[in-house]
């Protein structure tokens, strides 16, 4: 059994095209003799989905350009503005947002995501996650993990397989 996805590569979002064309893809596997599992025309659908991420920021500029580093992102087609919604150029992550706060709310809305790289991305990744206003908040457990935050506090864990215990 396979999955496939799809997404436009112009849109943050599944359209009624990636809809259509998922059930034609699904109906020919199907009489081919390849079924791709649950999903859209199958006996056992799943339902069509976007996973989104957002963060609540003060200063969407003052952290946009970390998350961008760390996660290797890149500008919403059509949309490069400081405070403009990440995607991820390859498609398999989801989008990341930003959203508007007026006043600092402690222990709400704090974020924390683990970015697993292969072990010589890495140190690449790190370095631009510093060089766009990041800052390193331990680097113990490396090459396991370095935990970076963003400037508002946000944290994202850099990981590999190197270094683990068992």
């Amino acid at each position: 059994m396979a999955f496939l996805t799809l997404q436009s590569l112009d849109h943050a979002a599944v359209t009624t095209r990636d809809v259509e064309l998922a059930r034609r893809i699904s109906s020919a596997a199907d009489r081919a003799g390849f079924p791709l599992g649950p999903g859209i025309g199958t006996e056992a659908p799943r339902s069509v989905q976007v996973v989104e991420i957002a963060i609540d920021a003060l200063s969407i500029s003052g952290i946009r350009p970390f998350w961008k580093a760390v996660l290797a992102y890149a500008d919403e087609a059509g949309a490069d503005g400081p405070e403009d919604p990440l995607v991820d150029p390859l498609r398999q992550g989801p989008a990341l947002w930003f959203q508007q706060m007026d006043r600092a709310r402690p222990q709400r809305n704090r974020l924390h995501l683990d970015v697993s790289v292969p072990h010589d991305e890495a140190p690449r990744r790190v370095e631009a996650a510093l060089a766009a206003g990041g800052r390193l908040v331990s680097a113990s457990r490396a090459p396991a993990f370095w935990v970076l935050a963003d400037p508002e506090g946000n944290e994202a864990c850099v990981t590999t397989w190197q270094g683990r215990d068992g």
